[in-house]
């Protein structure tokens, strides 16, 4: 007879992937604001609480790109039990949101989109079957790290902006290369690519991911979560850590409600505009490419709003 872990990976999963920098912490307070609803309607959910979300209660340990194809099944097996610990039974299925699925944001540093995504992806299959739907938001690159190294320098010390740009110019691969991995490595039975530009109100997103809902049935998340900081409050921030300091979160949020008021622009991450134009001009090839790749589906197709 299966084990009662077992029997709980065998209903429907819908994975929402981020990525990030693409209002993920917003889609999982979505669905924080809809938990009563969607239980009520037999699913299970499964979300982190790092900005605050309620309930979000997720915590996956999956592969770093250290890591050797011998420790995906330990992994697996970590993973499997933390999800149907968390997650009591639900015949409709589990909703699980994690932005990091793909990977932490820092390899963008050395050149690398998302090195042990393949790996990651393997260890989700393996820890609760192929989901029915696998759903990604995707952004254009130029916005992408324009806001990761924002977002990165709020609690972490960075280089200056201009040492980065090399890199993400120089990019190993792209969304068509990490959606095609994604697809190879977690066999969903639908995969659907959702262009930034396009993705709307978070109910919006979770209607597109769970069949049967309707955004118009669902509530919008009343406040909003992730606000980037100003250029004033990441120079502040970032001359504190230069001294050695180390910041607890309620600490530097201080240091960013402090200063949010001082919206002048500092130049603290900029791209040229040659080389805003080439990101975009490999985005949009890129969506192209998606757009013809077997087993996808890209929302609204390849050409930008």
């Amino acid at each position: 007879m299966a084990s009662p872990i077992v029997r709980r990976m065998d209903r429907a999963v819908y994975i929402h992937a981020g990525a990030h920098r693409t209002g993920s912490s917003s889609f999982q307070l979505c669905l924080s604001a809809n938990r009563a609803r969607l239980e009520a309607a037999g699913f299970a959910l499964a979300y982190p609480g790092r900005d605050g979300v309620p309930g979000g209660r997720l915590r996956l340990r999956l592969p770093r790109p250290r890591h050797g194809e011998k420790r995906v099944p330990a992994f697996a097996a970590q993973a499997r039990a933390h999800v149907a610990a968390l997650c009591p039974e639900g015949e409709a299925g589990l909703i699980l949101s994690e932005e990091n699925i793909l990977g932490p944001m820092r390899h963008l540093y050395e050149g690398r989109f998302y090195p042990a995504a393949g790996k990651r992806c393997a260890t989700l299959r393996a820890a609760l079957g192929a989901p029915a739907h696998l759903l990604l938001v995707v952004r254009d690159y130029a916005d992408l790290v324009v806001s990761a190294h924002r977002k990165r320098a709020e609690d972490n010390p960075v280089p200056p902006f201009a040492e980065l740009v090399p890199a993400v110019l120089g990019l190993d691969r792209g969304w068509p290369e990490l959606v095609a991995e994604m697809r190879d490595a977690l066999a969903p039975a639908r995969l659907t690519v959702v262009p930034y530009a396009r993705r709307g109100e978070s109910r919006e997103v979770l209607a597109r991911l769970v069949p049967g809902l309707e955004a118009a049935a669902l509530r919008e998340p009343s406040r909003a979560v992730n606000l980037s900081a100003t250029d004033a409050a990441l120079l502040a921030l970032q001359a504190r850590y230069r001294q050695g300091e180390t910041l607890a979160r309620r600490d530097w949020q201080r240091v960013i409600a402090e200063h949010a008021e001082d919206r002048a622009p500092r130049g603290f991450a900029a791209l040229e505009a040659a080389d805003r134009a080439r990101l975009l001009a490999r985005y949009e090839r890129d969506l192209a490419r998606l757009a013809e790749l077997p087993g996808v589906t890209l929302w609204g197709g390849a050409r930008l709003p």
